[in-house]
């Protein structure tokens, strides 16, 4: 018997950003398709407008993955873990160990497969793109909580707008300027007609 997909099964009991107050809690497992959905559009974006030849469909699916090890880690906030070089390689240390243990898991005719999702061991433009598309999600967040009235996100909006911009690439510049704002509007603004 595996244990490995009750484990992925947990992400919906990690929560994401716990030292902010939050009006709507998140869980690794909601993030984790936010990323793999953004990050799939980045490529393809990328392939469309800006002559990519990366794989969509294996962008999104590293994006499914790329935080699997915190239902061993759980969730470590960013300002901890970014602290020090030392505390950054720690927690690589740890990562490592809980991918070790979820692939330890997995029955040995599909660890190869599994391997390379729960390492992040890809195409580095694939692993890019699934970063850049952390950083949206985390973006898109922020915007949504402010939205609601919580102020609480503008700092850490303002640092990952900035952090965002500075290693933008032209198909996340594409998917700030045209899906972004969106997410900052009411059901009733997004549901209205569009005038093409």
């Amino acid at each position: 018997m595996s244990h490995f997909f009750a484990y992925l099964s947990r992400m919906k009991h990690i929560q994401r950003w716990g030292l902010m107050h939050c009006t709507h809690k998140e869980n690794v497992q909601e993030h984790s398709l936010q990323v793999a959905v953004i990050a799939h559009s980045l490529a393809l974006i990328k392939n469309k407008y800006f002559g990519g030849t990366v794989n969509p469909e294996r962008v999104a699916l590293l994006g499914v993955f790329h935080d699997a090890t915190e239902v061993i880690t759980g969730d470590l906030p960013t300002p901890v873990k970014y602290f020090s070089s030392d505390i950054k390689q720690a927690y690589k240390n740890i990562e490592k160990f809980a991918a070790d243990r979820l692939l330890e898991l997995i029955p040995k005719e599909f660890q190869e497969e599994y391997k390379t999702l729960l390492y992040s061991q890809d195409n580095s433009e694939h692993l890019a793109l699934v970063k850049a598309a952390d950083a949206i999600s985390a973006y898109i967040k922020c915007c949504e909580e402010q939205a609601t009235g919580n102020a609480e996100f503008g700092r850490a909006k303002r640092a990952i707008e900035e952090k965002i911009k500075s290693t933008a690439s032209p198909e996340v510049k594409y998917f700030m300027q045209h899906f972004v704002p969106s997410f900052s509007l009411s059901l009733d603004e997004i549901s209205a007609p569009l005038n093409i």
